[in-house]
């Protein structure tokens, strides 16, 4: 029997700016990726949502960005070697003191946006990410975008891995995200996206928006919360993967 983690993105309010509903969310997934305070959250925001997530047995992570409120973390920033290393540092580490506040363990690393991107297209910046991770806590489990360079920088270092697909956007026909600038980058329907992410597990592949087929190793599904369809969207991929006789387990 297949089994696959579905994640969330989440954590990403500010103060009293509300984005997404993560109450909803955190009880259809089975893992959370909390925003660490630079592209999104803050303290208060961070000590929530971990809370929130352990309450209900769902795995804690990690989703650290550049530093960029305003852009949400979907700018691209060019930092050099020892930036990108601090950066990564700083964060795990404060999502670290998060979750053992809120008396759990961290489990996960997931890049956020434009950091996300880069990485999943240069190799020596997505090690750079890794390996500040790995540094701080070796046994981390770092969600990579399936068939990318982010797989190839963590399998190199050695790494748990879980490779990542995602339920709510498409994709190139390289694996990589279609740019949210272009049609149809973003899936906004449920009734198409539940479906589709059960075909791609079915059959080990990812489906480019092309109809092309690149097969991978799917460990993990994720879904952005600040999607304005996102418990829909959450409830139709997790029903369709029920209903294909797949088992949702956290990582």
């Amino acid at each position: 029997m297949k089994t696959v983690d579905l994640n969330a993105d989440m954590g990403e309010s500010f103060g009293p700016w509300m984005m997404g509903n993560d109450a909803a969310l955190l009880d259809i997934v089975t893992s959370a990726n909390i925003a660490c305070g630079f592209h999104a959250g803050d303290a208060d925001v961070m000590a929530r949502t971990f809370a929130m997530a352990q309450s209900r047995g769902v795995g804690l992570g990690a989703h650290p960005g550049f530093a960029d409120i305003q852009g949400f973390g979907r700018r691209r920033i060019t930092l050099s070697t020892e930036e990108l290393g601090n950066l990564i540092t700083y964060q795990l580490g404060a999502a670290q003191a998060m979750a053992r506040s809120a008396g759990g363990t961290l489990r996960h690393l997931k890049l956020h946006g434009a950091l996300a991107n880069m990485a999943s297209e240069d190799i020596e910046l997505a090690r750079t990410c890794y390996a500040a991770a790995a540094r701080l806590q070796p046994e981390i489990v770092i969600m990579t975008l399936a068939g990318t360079a982010q797989e190839a920088a963590a399998d190199g270092l050695g790494l748990n891995r879980a490779g990542e697909i995602f339920a709510d956007r498409a994709y190139s026909d390289d694996a990589t995200l279609l740019d949210r600038k272009r049609p149809g980058a973003v899936i906004h329907d449920a009734a198409l996206a539940g479906p589709r992410v059960a075909e791609m597990v079915r059959e080990g592949a990812i489906i480019t928006a092309s109809g092309k087929r690149i097969s991978t190793r799917i460990d993990t599904i994720c879904l952005h919360g600040d999607t304005p369809e996102a418990i829909e969207i959450a409830g139709s991929v997790r029903n369709a993967l029920q209903s294909a006789g797949i088992t949702l387990r956290r990582l």
